[in-house]
Protein backbone atom coordinates (compact mmCIF):
# COMPACT_ATOMS: atom_id res chain seq x y z
CA UNK A 1 0.00 0.00 0.00
CA UNK A 2 1.11 3.55 -0.75
CA UNK A 3 0.43 6.85 1.19
CA UNK A 4 0.25 10.08 -0.35
CA UNK A 5 -3.13 11.57 1.24
CA UNK A 6 -1.93 14.01 3.49
CA UNK A 7 -4.69 12.31 5.87
CA UNK A 8 -2.91 8.85 5.79
CA UNK A 9 0.40 10.48 7.17
CA UNK A 10 -0.49 8.79 10.90
CA UNK A 11 -0.76 5.79 9.35
CA UNK A 12 2.71 5.81 7.23
CA UNK A 13 4.24 7.15 10.02
CA UNK A 14 3.26 3.93 11.59
CA UNK A 15 4.54 1.80 8.71
CA UNK A 16 7.92 3.56 8.47
CA UNK A 17 8.91 2.96 12.34
CA UNK A 18 7.59 -0.81 12.28
CA UNK A 19 8.98 -2.48 8.84
CA UNK A 20 11.86 -3.12 8.07
CA UNK A 21 13.07 -1.42 4.45
CA UNK A 22 15.57 -3.03 2.21
CA UNK A 23 16.75 0.43 1.35
CA UNK A 24 15.78 4.00 2.83
CA UNK A 25 16.60 7.36 1.38
CA UNK A 26 17.29 10.77 2.61
CA UNK A 27 16.10 13.70 0.45
CA UNK A 28 12.87 14.35 -1.62
CA UNK A 29 14.04 16.16 -4.30
CA UNK A 30 14.66 14.96 -8.26
CA UNK A 31 17.46 12.20 -7.35
CA UNK A 32 15.82 10.95 -4.06
CA UNK A 33 12.47 10.47 -5.77
CA UNK A 34 14.26 8.78 -8.99
CA UNK A 35 16.38 6.51 -6.49
CA UNK A 36 12.83 5.63 -4.87
CA UNK A 37 11.36 4.50 -8.15
CA UNK A 38 14.17 2.87 -9.53
CA UNK A 39 14.06 0.93 -6.32
CA UNK A 40 10.79 0.04 -5.86
CA UNK A 41 9.94 -1.07 -9.29
CA UNK A 42 12.88 -3.53 -9.19
CA UNK A 43 11.41 -5.00 -5.90
CA UNK A 44 13.43 -3.43 -3.52
CA UNK A 45 11.05 -2.39 -0.30
CA UNK A 46 11.89 1.48 -0.17
CA UNK A 47 11.59 4.21 1.91
CA UNK A 48 11.96 8.08 1.67
CA UNK A 49 12.26 10.91 3.97
CA UNK A 50 12.43 14.63 3.38
CA UNK A 51 13.24 17.18 6.03
CA UNK A 52 11.08 19.81 4.28
CA UNK A 53 8.76 19.21 1.21
CA UNK A 54 9.47 17.53 -1.57
CA UNK A 55 11.18 19.47 -4.50
CA UNK A 56 12.15 22.19 -1.45
CA UNK A 57 15.80 22.25 -2.30
CA UNK A 58 17.00 22.78 -5.55
CA UNK A 59 14.75 20.72 -7.44
CA UNK A 60 12.37 23.42 -6.88
CA UNK A 61 14.91 26.57 -8.03
CA UNK A 62 16.45 24.98 -11.22
CA UNK A 63 15.78 26.92 -15.10
CA UNK A 64 13.11 24.61 -15.35
CA UNK A 65 15.05 22.96 -18.47
CA UNK A 66 15.36 19.73 -19.43
CA UNK A 67 18.08 20.36 -21.61
CA UNK A 68 21.18 18.72 -23.36
CA UNK A 69 23.52 21.19 -21.60
CA UNK A 70 24.67 23.09 -25.04
CA UNK A 71 26.97 25.22 -22.69
CA UNK A 72 28.78 21.81 -21.93
CA UNK A 73 30.07 21.72 -25.66
CA UNK A 74 32.51 24.75 -24.41
CA UNK A 75 33.86 22.84 -21.32
CA UNK A 76 34.36 19.80 -24.13
CA UNK A 77 32.04 17.04 -21.80
CA UNK A 78 30.98 15.13 -24.92
CA UNK A 79 29.93 12.16 -22.82
CA UNK A 80 27.87 14.61 -20.65
CA UNK A 81 26.17 16.55 -23.76
CA UNK A 82 25.71 13.08 -25.19
CA UNK A 83 23.80 11.41 -22.08
CA UNK A 84 21.86 14.27 -21.14
CA UNK A 85 20.52 14.57 -24.76
CA UNK A 86 19.36 10.92 -24.86
CA UNK A 87 17.30 11.10 -21.49
CA UNK A 88 15.65 14.67 -21.88
CA UNK A 89 14.19 12.87 -24.94
CA UNK A 90 13.21 9.54 -22.61
CA UNK A 91 11.92 11.74 -20.03
CA UNK A 92 9.71 13.56 -22.99
CA UNK A 93 8.24 10.50 -23.63
CA UNK A 94 7.47 9.28 -19.95
CA UNK A 95 5.50 12.46 -19.40
CA UNK A 96 4.74 14.70 -22.35
CA UNK A 97 2.57 16.79 -20.62
CA UNK A 98 5.41 17.78 -18.46
CA UNK A 99 8.67 18.28 -20.58
CA UNK A 100 7.64 20.39 -23.44
CA UNK A 101 9.65 20.50 -26.85
CA UNK A 102 10.73 24.45 -26.89
CA UNK A 103 12.13 25.86 -30.01
CA UNK A 104 15.67 28.06 -28.09
CA UNK A 105 16.73 30.97 -30.03
CA UNK A 106 20.38 31.64 -30.12
CA UNK A 107 21.28 35.35 -31.00
CA UNK A 108 25.01 35.78 -32.75
CA UNK A 109 25.98 39.14 -32.17
CA UNK A 110 29.41 40.85 -32.50
CA UNK A 111 31.86 39.95 -29.87
CA UNK A 112 29.76 37.26 -28.76
CA UNK A 113 30.12 34.05 -27.26
CA UNK A 114 29.71 32.36 -30.28
CA UNK A 115 30.21 33.39 -34.09
CA UNK A 116 28.44 32.50 -36.74
CA UNK A 117 30.40 29.14 -37.93
CA UNK A 118 31.36 28.10 -34.75
CA UNK A 119 27.52 28.21 -33.85
CA UNK A 120 26.80 26.49 -37.11
CA UNK A 121 29.20 23.61 -36.18
CA UNK A 122 28.57 23.47 -32.29
CA UNK A 123 24.32 23.07 -32.47
CA UNK A 124 25.13 20.23 -35.56
CA UNK A 125 27.29 18.61 -32.93
CA UNK A 126 24.73 19.35 -30.47
CA UNK A 127 21.91 17.54 -32.74
CA UNK A 128 24.41 14.36 -33.28
CA UNK A 129 25.28 14.04 -29.62
CA UNK A 130 21.93 14.65 -28.25
CA UNK A 131 19.83 12.46 -30.72
CA UNK A 132 17.63 14.89 -31.53
CA UNK A 133 15.08 14.02 -34.13
CA UNK A 134 15.23 15.73 -37.96
CA UNK A 135 12.25 17.82 -37.73
CA UNK A 136 13.49 19.27 -34.67
CA UNK A 137 17.38 20.00 -35.45
CA UNK A 138 19.25 23.55 -35.63
CA UNK A 139 18.69 26.19 -37.97
CA UNK A 140 20.79 28.79 -38.84
CA UNK A 141 19.05 32.25 -39.42
CA UNK A 142 19.70 35.29 -41.20
CA UNK A 143 19.99 38.76 -39.37
CA UNK A 144 16.58 39.56 -40.75
CA UNK A 145 14.74 35.90 -40.31
CA UNK A 146 16.15 36.32 -36.49
CA UNK A 147 14.30 39.70 -36.01
CA UNK A 148 11.30 37.87 -37.58
CA UNK A 149 11.36 35.21 -34.64
CA UNK A 150 12.27 38.27 -31.79
CA UNK A 151 11.75 41.51 -33.09
CA UNK A 152 12.87 42.83 -29.43
CA UNK A 153 16.66 42.07 -30.10
CA UNK A 154 19.14 44.80 -31.19
CA UNK A 155 19.44 45.00 -34.98
CA UNK A 156 23.07 46.86 -34.81
CA UNK A 157 24.98 44.42 -33.41
CA UNK A 158 23.08 41.25 -34.38
CA UNK A 159 24.62 38.72 -37.25
CA UNK A 160 22.39 36.10 -37.79
CA UNK A 161 20.80 33.48 -35.16
CA UNK A 162 20.41 29.61 -34.60
CA UNK A 163 17.36 27.64 -33.49
CA UNK A 164 17.80 24.68 -31.74
CA UNK A 165 15.77 22.30 -29.56
CA UNK A 166 15.16 22.68 -25.88
CA UNK A 167 12.62 20.99 -23.35
CA UNK A 168 10.89 23.13 -20.84
CA UNK A 169 8.93 21.47 -17.65
CA UNK A 170 8.07 22.57 -13.92
CA UNK A 171 11.46 20.98 -12.06
CA UNK A 172 8.65 20.60 -9.01
CA UNK A 173 5.80 19.21 -10.74
CA UNK A 174 8.45 16.67 -12.24
CA UNK A 175 9.95 15.42 -8.92
CA UNK A 176 5.88 15.33 -7.31
CA UNK A 177 4.99 12.84 -10.52
CA UNK A 178 8.07 10.72 -10.24
CA UNK A 179 7.80 10.45 -6.35
CA UNK A 180 3.74 9.46 -6.80
CA UNK A 181 5.07 6.87 -9.99
CA UNK A 182 7.40 5.25 -6.70
CA UNK A 183 4.20 4.80 -4.77
CA UNK A 184 2.22 3.15 -7.26
CA UNK A 185 5.10 0.69 -6.98
CA UNK A 186 4.96 0.64 -3.04
CA UNK A 187 7.85 3.09 -2.25
CA UNK A 188 6.79 4.69 1.04
CA UNK A 189 7.86 8.76 0.55
CA UNK A 190 7.35 11.20 3.59
CA UNK A 191 8.14 14.83 4.15
CA UNK A 192 8.56 16.97 6.97
CA UNK A 193 10.48 14.30 8.68
CA UNK A 194 14.50 14.99 9.43
CA UNK A 195 17.03 11.86 9.43
CA UNK A 196 19.20 13.53 12.51
CA UNK A 197 21.32 10.36 13.10
CA UNK A 198 22.76 7.00 11.71
CA UNK A 199 22.02 3.38 13.26
CA UNK A 200 25.33 0.87 12.87
CA UNK A 201 25.22 -2.75 13.40
CA UNK A 202 27.78 -4.65 15.70
CA UNK A 203 29.84 -4.23 12.78
CA UNK A 204 29.43 -0.69 12.35
CA UNK A 205 28.05 -0.66 9.32
CA UNK A 206 24.84 1.97 8.53
CA UNK A 207 21.25 -0.36 9.10
CA UNK A 208 19.04 2.51 9.44
CA UNK A 209 18.09 6.04 10.11
CA UNK A 210 16.63 8.21 13.69
CA UNK A 211 14.01 10.39 12.20
CA UNK A 212 12.19 13.42 13.45
CA UNK A 213 8.68 14.35 12.57
CA UNK A 214 9.25 18.02 12.13
CA UNK A 215 5.24 18.26 12.38
CA UNK A 216 4.84 16.41 14.97
CA UNK A 217 8.20 16.72 17.39
CA UNK A 218 8.37 12.93 17.28
CA UNK A 219 11.40 11.08 17.24
CA UNK A 220 11.31 7.15 15.30
CA UNK A 221 13.96 5.02 13.53
CA UNK A 222 13.58 3.33 10.33
CA UNK A 223 15.27 0.46 9.66
CA UNK A 224 17.28 -0.72 6.45
CA UNK A 225 19.49 -2.74 4.52
CA UNK A 226 20.64 0.12 2.84
CA UNK A 227 21.14 3.78 3.48
CA UNK A 228 21.62 6.14 0.73
CA UNK A 229 22.11 10.01 1.32
CA UNK A 230 20.66 12.17 -1.73
CA UNK A 231 20.14 15.03 0.19
CA UNK A 232 21.79 17.80 -2.72
CA UNK A 233 22.91 20.84 -0.84
CA UNK A 234 23.03 18.99 2.68
CA UNK A 235 25.20 15.92 1.56
CA UNK A 236 27.99 16.92 3.63
CA UNK A 237 26.39 17.52 6.72
CA UNK A 238 25.03 14.00 6.36
CA UNK A 239 28.72 12.55 5.33
CA UNK A 240 30.03 14.30 8.81
CA UNK A 241 27.03 12.61 10.56
CA UNK A 242 28.21 9.52 9.16
CA UNK A 243 31.87 10.29 9.70
CA UNK A 244 32.58 10.09 6.30
CA UNK A 245 34.15 13.43 4.64
CA UNK A 246 37.14 12.69 3.08
CA UNK A 247 39.01 14.75 -0.18
CA UNK A 248 35.68 14.88 -1.81
CA UNK A 249 33.40 17.83 -0.67
CA UNK A 250 30.82 20.13 -2.02
CA UNK A 251 30.81 23.27 -4.04
CA UNK A 252 27.78 24.88 -3.69
CA UNK A 253 26.93 27.72 -6.52
CA UNK A 254 23.61 30.15 -6.22
CA UNK A 255 21.42 30.62 -9.23
CA UNK A 256 18.79 33.03 -9.16
CA UNK A 257 15.64 33.87 -11.95
CA UNK A 258 13.59 36.45 -11.60
CA UNK A 259 9.84 36.81 -13.08
CA UNK A 260 8.32 39.24 -15.07
CA UNK A 261 5.07 40.26 -16.66
CA UNK A 262 5.09 39.16 -20.06
CA UNK A 263 4.03 42.45 -21.05
CA UNK A 264 6.78 44.24 -19.41
CA UNK A 265 9.47 41.77 -21.33
CA UNK A 266 7.66 40.39 -24.14
CA UNK A 267 10.04 38.31 -26.10
CA UNK A 268 7.72 35.99 -28.71
CA UNK A 269 10.05 32.81 -27.73
CA UNK A 270 12.69 31.72 -25.34
CA UNK A 271 16.34 32.92 -26.14
CA UNK A 272 19.78 32.20 -24.61
CA UNK A 273 21.65 34.76 -24.99
CA UNK A 274 24.91 36.62 -24.07
CA UNK A 275 26.19 38.40 -21.25
CA UNK A 276 28.82 40.99 -20.99
CA UNK A 277 31.39 38.58 -18.59
CA UNK A 278 30.87 35.95 -21.03
CA UNK A 279 28.08 34.09 -19.80
CA UNK A 280 25.23 33.15 -21.05
CA UNK A 281 21.45 33.31 -19.72
CA UNK A 282 17.79 32.39 -20.93
CA UNK A 283 15.07 34.15 -21.37
CA UNK A 284 11.68 31.84 -21.29
CA UNK A 285 8.01 32.74 -21.70
CA UNK A 286 5.48 31.18 -19.71
CA UNK A 287 2.02 32.00 -19.61
CA UNK A 288 1.85 35.71 -18.20
CA UNK A 289 5.27 35.96 -17.45
CA UNK A 290 8.70 35.72 -18.61
CA UNK A 291 11.69 34.70 -16.36
CA UNK A 292 14.71 35.08 -16.80
CA UNK A 293 18.48 33.49 -15.23
CA UNK A 294 20.47 32.47 -13.92
CA UNK A 295 23.22 33.77 -11.95
CA UNK A 296 26.44 31.26 -11.05
CA UNK A 297 28.76 32.37 -7.96
CA UNK A 298 29.95 30.90 -5.05
CA UNK A 299 27.49 30.32 -2.30
CA UNK A 300 28.35 30.09 1.39
CA UNK A 301 25.26 31.24 3.04
CA UNK A 302 22.54 29.53 5.09
CA UNK A 303 21.45 26.59 2.81
CA UNK A 304 17.84 26.46 4.92
CA UNK A 305 17.43 30.37 3.59
CA UNK A 306 18.43 30.93 -0.02
CA UNK A 307 17.06 34.38 -1.75
CA UNK A 308 17.98 36.40 -4.74
CA UNK A 309 19.79 39.71 -3.42
CA UNK A 310 19.65 43.25 -5.03
CA UNK A 311 23.08 42.59 -6.73
CA UNK A 312 21.39 38.93 -8.08
CA UNK A 313 18.54 41.33 -9.83
CA UNK A 314 20.47 44.31 -11.25
CA UNK A 315 23.25 41.43 -12.72
CA UNK A 316 20.00 39.54 -14.68
CA UNK A 317 18.28 43.11 -15.43
CA UNK A 318 21.83 44.23 -16.77
CA UNK A 319 22.39 41.25 -18.99
CA UNK A 320 18.51 42.16 -20.51
CA UNK A 321 19.42 45.15 -21.16
CA UNK A 322 22.40 45.07 -22.90
CA UNK A 323 20.88 42.46 -25.05
CA UNK A 324 17.58 44.50 -25.39
CA UNK A 325 18.37 47.75 -25.09
CA UNK A 326 14.77 49.01 -25.74
CA UNK A 327 13.25 47.11 -23.03
CA UNK A 328 13.47 49.66 -19.85
CA UNK A 329 12.99 47.36 -16.79
CA UNK A 330 13.23 48.33 -12.63
CA UNK A 331 13.77 46.10 -9.18
CA UNK A 332 9.84 46.89 -9.23
CA UNK A 333 9.46 45.25 -11.90
CA UNK A 334 10.19 41.61 -10.58
CA UNK A 335 6.98 40.26 -9.78
CA UNK A 336 8.49 37.08 -7.98
CA UNK A 337 12.17 35.33 -7.87
CA UNK A 338 13.65 32.12 -6.68
CA UNK A 339 16.81 31.38 -6.20
CA UNK A 340 18.68 27.96 -5.37
CA UNK A 341 22.21 26.40 -4.82
CA UNK A 342 24.01 23.54 -7.13
CA UNK A 343 25.55 20.66 -5.49
CA UNK A 344 28.47 20.01 -7.17
CA UNK A 345 31.74 18.52 -6.67
CA UNK A 346 34.39 20.99 -5.60
CA UNK A 347 37.68 20.82 -8.61
CA UNK A 348 40.49 22.86 -7.39
CA UNK A 349 41.16 26.14 -8.92
CA UNK A 350 37.73 26.18 -11.14
CA UNK A 351 35.35 29.05 -11.14
CA UNK A 352 31.67 28.33 -10.21
CA UNK A 353 30.48 28.40 -14.26
CA UNK A 354 33.70 26.21 -14.61
CA UNK A 355 32.96 23.38 -12.40
CA UNK A 356 31.48 20.23 -13.77
CA UNK A 357 27.71 19.36 -13.68
CA UNK A 358 28.73 15.57 -13.45
CA UNK A 359 27.47 13.85 -10.14
CA UNK A 360 29.81 11.20 -8.47
CA UNK A 361 29.00 8.49 -5.72
CA UNK A 362 30.55 8.39 -2.62
CA UNK A 363 31.22 5.12 -0.39
CA UNK A 364 31.98 5.38 3.29
CA UNK A 365 33.85 2.98 5.44
CA UNK A 366 30.01 1.98 6.92
CA UNK A 367 28.18 1.81 3.84
CA UNK A 368 26.81 4.60 3.41
CA UNK A 369 26.04 5.42 0.06
CA UNK A 370 25.89 9.20 -1.55
CA UNK A 371 25.16 10.81 -4.46
CA UNK A 372 25.65 14.60 -5.53
CA UNK A 373 26.47 17.06 -8.67
CA UNK A 374 24.49 16.18 -11.44
CA UNK A 375 21.87 18.09 -13.39
CA UNK A 376 18.29 17.48 -13.70
CA UNK A 377 18.16 16.04 -16.92
CA UNK A 378 20.08 13.27 -15.91
CA UNK A 379 17.90 12.22 -12.52
CA UNK A 380 17.29 9.05 -13.93
CA UNK A 381 20.69 7.86 -15.11
CA UNK A 382 21.95 8.47 -11.25
CA UNK A 383 19.32 6.67 -9.87
CA UNK A 384 20.09 4.04 -12.01
CA UNK A 385 23.87 4.02 -10.72
CA UNK A 386 22.91 4.44 -7.42
CA UNK A 387 20.29 1.17 -7.17
CA UNK A 388 22.64 -0.49 -9.48
CA UNK A 389 25.28 -0.34 -6.64
CA UNK A 390 22.56 -1.41 -3.92
CA UNK A 391 21.27 -4.65 -5.85
CA UNK A 392 25.13 -5.60 -6.76
CA UNK A 393 25.87 -5.58 -2.66
CA UNK A 394 22.07 -7.14 -1.77
CA UNK A 395 22.44 -10.00 -4.49
CA UNK A 396 25.96 -10.67 -4.56
CA UNK A 397 25.12 -11.98 -0.79
CA UNK A 398 22.86 -14.71 -2.47
CA UNK A 399 24.37 -15.28 -5.58
CA UNK A 400 21.21 -14.07 -7.79
CA UNK A 401 21.12 -12.46 -10.89
CA UNK A 402 20.46 -8.31 -9.59
CA UNK A 403 17.34 -6.96 -11.55
CA UNK A 404 17.83 -4.08 -14.43
CA UNK A 405 16.44 -0.58 -14.42
CA UNK A 406 13.17 -0.50 -15.88
CA UNK A 407 12.75 3.75 -15.48
CA UNK A 408 13.13 4.08 -19.08
CA UNK A 409 9.99 2.45 -19.91
CA UNK A 410 7.84 3.72 -17.10
CA UNK A 411 5.44 6.38 -17.75
CA UNK A 412 4.68 8.97 -14.87
CA UNK A 413 1.51 9.93 -13.59
CA UNK A 414 -0.69 12.25 -15.62
CA UNK A 415 1.22 10.72 -18.20
CA UNK A 416 0.23 7.03 -19.14
CA UNK A 417 -1.95 7.66 -21.87
CA UNK A 418 -0.88 10.71 -24.04
CA UNK A 419 2.20 9.37 -26.15
CA UNK A 420 3.01 12.40 -27.76
CA UNK A 421 2.66 15.96 -27.71
CA UNK A 422 -0.61 15.73 -30.81
CA UNK A 423 -2.22 13.86 -27.81
CA UNK A 424 -1.10 16.64 -25.14
CA UNK A 425 -2.66 19.41 -27.21
CA UNK A 426 -5.60 16.89 -28.31
CA UNK A 427 -6.37 16.57 -24.34
CA UNK A 428 -5.93 20.44 -23.47
CA UNK A 429 -9.24 20.84 -26.22
CA UNK A 430 -10.62 18.65 -24.48
CA UNK A 431 -10.31 19.76 -21.00
CA UNK A 432 -10.99 23.69 -22.37
CA UNK A 433 -14.35 22.62 -23.86
CA UNK A 434 -15.47 20.90 -20.57
CA UNK A 435 -14.19 23.93 -18.22
CA UNK A 436 -15.39 26.25 -20.85
CA UNK A 437 -18.83 25.37 -19.29
CA UNK A 438 -18.26 26.37 -15.94
CA UNK A 439 -16.75 29.81 -16.88
CA UNK A 440 -12.76 28.83 -17.43
CA UNK A 441 -10.37 29.63 -20.16
CA UNK A 442 -8.55 28.15 -22.79
CA UNK A 443 -5.21 29.20 -20.32
CA UNK A 444 -6.75 27.80 -17.15
CA UNK A 445 -7.04 24.31 -19.34
CA UNK A 446 -3.48 24.72 -20.78
CA UNK A 447 -2.74 25.38 -17.03
CA UNK A 448 -4.14 22.37 -15.95
CA UNK A 449 -2.97 20.11 -18.05
CA UNK A 450 0.81 21.32 -18.40
CA UNK A 451 0.82 20.34 -14.17
CA UNK A 452 -1.27 17.36 -13.84
CA UNK A 453 -2.09 16.01 -17.37
CA UNK A 454 -4.53 13.29 -17.31
CA UNK A 455 -4.88 14.01 -13.50
CA UNK A 456 -6.40 17.41 -14.66
CA UNK A 457 -10.30 14.68 -15.02
CA UNK A 458 -10.29 14.27 -11.27
CA UNK A 459 -9.71 18.04 -10.96
CA UNK A 460 -12.38 19.09 -13.44
CA UNK A 461 -15.11 17.00 -11.72
CA UNK A 462 -14.10 18.49 -8.17
CA UNK A 463 -14.62 21.85 -9.90
CA UNK A 464 -17.83 21.63 -11.27
CA UNK A 465 -18.89 19.94 -7.59
CA UNK A 466 -17.69 23.26 -5.90
CA UNK A 467 -18.67 25.83 -8.92
CA UNK A 468 -22.57 25.74 -7.85
CA UNK A 469 -21.06 27.91 -4.41
CA UNK A 470 -17.91 29.80 -5.91
CA UNK A 471 -16.96 31.91 -8.88
CA UNK A 472 -14.77 30.02 -11.47
CA UNK A 473 -11.63 31.01 -10.52
CA UNK A 474 -12.19 30.21 -6.77
CA UNK A 475 -13.73 26.67 -7.70
CA UNK A 476 -10.71 25.77 -9.78
CA UNK A 477 -8.35 26.57 -6.68
CA UNK A 478 -10.07 24.89 -4.55
CA UNK A 479 -10.64 21.52 -6.59
CA UNK A 480 -7.07 21.88 -7.01
CA UNK A 481 -6.31 22.13 -3.08
CA UNK A 482 -8.30 19.17 -2.60
CA UNK A 483 -6.64 17.23 -4.64
CA UNK A 484 -3.10 18.02 -3.76
CA UNK A 485 -3.63 17.74 0.06
CA UNK A 486 -5.26 14.08 -1.14
CA UNK A 487 -3.14 12.97 -3.51
CA UNK A 488 0.41 14.92 -3.34
CA UNK A 489 1.03 15.17 0.48
CA UNK A 490 0.33 19.16 0.92
CA UNK A 491 0.50 20.14 4.31
CA UNK A 492 0.58 24.59 4.28
CA UNK A 493 0.36 27.02 1.83
CA UNK A 494 4.03 27.16 0.52
CA UNK A 495 3.96 23.68 -0.41
CA UNK A 496 0.45 24.43 -2.30
CA UNK A 497 1.64 27.69 -4.07
CA UNK A 498 5.47 27.24 -4.66
CA UNK A 499 5.67 23.59 -5.24
CA UNK A 500 2.55 21.93 -6.48
CA UNK A 501 0.45 24.91 -8.80
CA UNK A 502 3.32 27.24 -9.46
CA UNK A 503 1.50 30.11 -9.21
CA UNK A 504 3.85 31.74 -6.67
CA UNK A 505 6.21 32.30 -9.82
CA UNK A 506 3.79 31.98 -12.63
CA UNK A 507 0.58 34.02 -11.77
CA UNK A 508 1.57 35.69 -8.38
CA UNK A 509 -1.56 37.58 -8.59
CA UNK A 510 -3.20 34.75 -8.14
CA UNK A 511 -1.33 34.11 -5.01
CA UNK A 512 -2.07 37.75 -3.33
CA UNK A 513 -6.09 37.29 -4.07
CA UNK A 514 -6.52 34.17 -2.93
CA UNK A 515 -4.58 33.60 0.27
CA UNK A 516 -7.43 33.84 2.80
CA UNK A 517 -9.56 31.43 0.77
CA UNK A 518 -6.93 28.88 0.40
CA UNK A 519 -5.94 29.64 4.04
CA UNK A 520 -9.39 28.70 5.24
CA UNK A 521 -9.38 25.93 2.96
CA UNK A 522 -6.88 24.61 4.79
CA UNK A 523 -8.33 25.13 8.33
CA UNK A 524 -11.04 22.86 7.38
CA UNK A 525 -9.22 20.10 6.34
CA UNK A 526 -5.98 20.57 9.49
CA UNK A 527 -8.06 22.07 11.90
CA UNK A 528 -5.61 24.35 12.65
CA UNK A 529 -4.45 25.94 15.71
CA UNK A 530 -4.59 29.91 15.99
CA UNK A 531 -0.59 29.75 16.42
CA UNK A 532 -0.29 27.65 13.10
CA UNK A 533 -2.60 29.92 11.00
CA UNK A 534 -0.48 32.90 11.94
CA UNK A 535 2.76 31.29 11.72
CA UNK A 536 1.30 29.89 7.88
CA UNK A 537 0.51 33.60 7.14
CA UNK A 538 3.90 34.67 8.43
CA UNK A 539 6.32 32.52 6.35
CA UNK A 540 3.80 33.52 3.57
CA UNK A 541 4.31 37.02 4.02
CA UNK A 542 7.74 36.68 4.29
CA UNK A 543 8.03 34.42 1.24
CA UNK A 544 6.36 37.22 -1.14
CA UNK A 545 8.45 39.73 0.16
CA UNK A 546 11.44 37.86 -0.26
CA UNK A 547 10.44 36.83 -3.93
CA UNK A 548 10.28 40.74 -5.24
CA UNK A 549 11.18 43.63 -3.07
CA UNK A 550 14.93 44.07 -3.88
CA UNK A 551 15.35 48.26 -2.76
Amino acid sequence: MSYLSAFERPLLLNKLSSNHYDLVIIGGGITGVGIALDAASRGLKTALVEKYDFASGTSSRSTKLVHGGLRYLKQFEVALVREVGRERAIVHELAPHLVIPEKMLLPIVEDGTFGKFLTSIGLMVYDVLAGVEKPDQREMLSKEETLEHEPLLEYAHLKGGGLYAEYRTDDARLTIEVMKTAAKFGADSINYVEAVEFEYDKEGIVCGITCKDLLNDITFVINADYVVNAAGPWVDDLRQINHSMNEKHLFLTKGVHIVLPHHKFPVQQSIYFDVPDGRMIFAIPRGKVTYVGTTDTEYKGNVNHIIANKEDVDYLLKAIAHTFPQIKLEASDVVSSWAGVRPLIHEEGKSASEISRKDEVFESSTGLISIAGGKLTGYRKMSEKVVDLVVKRRYKEDGTKPPVCQTESIDLCGGETLPNNKAVNKYIQKIYQQIEKGGLTEYDAWYLVSNYGTQSDAIVNRFFELRPLNIAPIALLKAELWFTVNKEMVFGLLDFYMRRTGRFYFDIESVYSSQQIVLEEFEKYFHWSTDKIQQEIVELEQALQEAANFE
